[in-house]
């Protein structure tokens, strides 16, 4: 969910196998391709890969918004939890919406489409309610689950802030460059192309926040331990370079980690094939 007036990333075809010429075009040629989220053979727990990105300046608190709503975006197209990128599902939904498909589809079609507009209004409102948590509270650490539950899922996304220098939208690094370099890291990780295309299933939204926030929509709980079973994506976010004395440390240094806790959105999103 973009607001007005800030650019949207582009978002590449889905990654279906390893020899993808978007992905083969971004790896180096000593660039190992085969650690991406593939379980290990000898044992129950799969291989955690990790993706470290390094902004070279202070982020704004609404850049580290965008960059969880877009991996949350991304991670459920390229799981096949939507049909399409985001942007263009919306596109289409509210077109149909709008009487703006003039031929008569059947049925079957029209089921569909209100289907991918129920999944579409309840994904924009987790990504809402994320905007609102963020300007709450520090968020050090988010968390993607898909299939399973909460305490097993079958996939596991982090998107860890911890490392972040925040400083105010004037004395940051702009949000869009942030999100390219962001995703061009992913990209050359090549972390998705490998892997099996998933049923649909459900997607829980978990996420970090100082426990007197006042947030009212998500749902705190004191006692949850990240999961360490299943496949698990790590991506790191830190920054470096010219940091303006103005802005906080990072996260880590700064956040007395007692007073935060995990809070988890109060619906499942459920994905949605064509």
């Amino acid at each position: 969910m973009a607001a007005p007036g800030v650019a949207v990333v582009p978002v590449p075809a889905r990654a279906t196998s390893p020899t993808s010429p978007l992905l083969i075009a971004a790896v180096p040629p000593a660039l190992d391709r085969g650690g991406g989220l593939r379980p290990r053979r000898s044992g129950p727990v799969a291989a955690c890969p990790s993706v470290s990105v390094v902004f070279p300046g202070a982020v704004s608190r609404e850049s580290c918004c965008r960059f969880a709503c877009e991996l949350l975006k991304h991670v459920l197209y390229q799981r096949h939890q939507l049909p399409l990128p985001y942007e263009q599902l919306a596109y289409f939904c509210r077109r149909a919406a709008q009487g703006g498909d003039v031929i008569k589809k059947p049925p079957s079609m029209d089921l569909a489409s209100k289907k991918s507009q129920q999944v579409l209004m309840e994904l924009e409102g987790v990504l809402q309610h994320l905007e609102v948590m963020f300007s709450l509270t520090l968020v050090p650490r988010v968390l993607i689950l898909l299939g399973g539950n909460v305490m097993s899922p079958k996939e596991l996304y982090e998107l860890n802030l911890e490392g972040i220098c925040e400083g105010s939208a004037e004395k940051s690094l702009k949000t869009a460059s942030c999100v390219r370099k962001l995703f061009h890291s992913l990209f050359v990780a090549d972390v998705f192309s490998e892997l099996k295309a998933l049923p649909v299933m459900g997607t829980v939204v978990m996420l970090q926040g100082h426990r007197d926030c006042g947030v009212d929509w998500f749902r705190p709980k004191l006692n949850y331990k990240v999961p360490t079973r299943g496949r698990k994506l790590t991506v790191n976010l830190s920054c470096d370079g010219d940091i303006n004395i103005s802005a906080s440390p990072p996260q880590h240094m700064t956040s007395t980690w007692e007073d935060y806790v995990w809070f988890q959105a109060p619906v499942t999103l459920k994905g949605f094939h064509e």
